[in-house]
């Protein structure tokens, strides 16, 4: 699987920012068949980094209402938290 088939963006909310900068730990939605080892080969392949862990969780889709009160659900996803070995760093534009 290259990097592609595997990570699909990169979260960057307040929480995954505060991650970054205080512990190393960089999160990533990836696709639902992506595995710890894919979603670590992957990050390593990408950044030239060296990945100390990763964590994998999916996210449930929250229910939602549409303008004229249809109920509707947005969509569920995968999120991996990966941790880089102390020194690294993926520098983002």
């Amino acid at each position: 699987m290259n990097a592609g088939n595997v990570l699909k963006l990169i979260h960057l909310t307040e929480k995954a920012n505060k991650l970054s900068s205080t512990l190393g730990q960089y999160t990533f939605e990836v696709f639902s068949s992506a595995t710890k080892h894919t979603v670590a080969k992957a990050v390593e392949d990408t950044f030239k980094v060296t990945v100390k862990r990763v964590n994998i969780m999916n996210i449930r889709g929250k229910n939602k209402k549409s303008r004229k009160g249809q109920p509707s659900m947005t969509s569920d996803y995968k999120k991996a938290i990966v941790t880089l070995k102390a020194g690294d760093k993926i520098e983002l534009v």
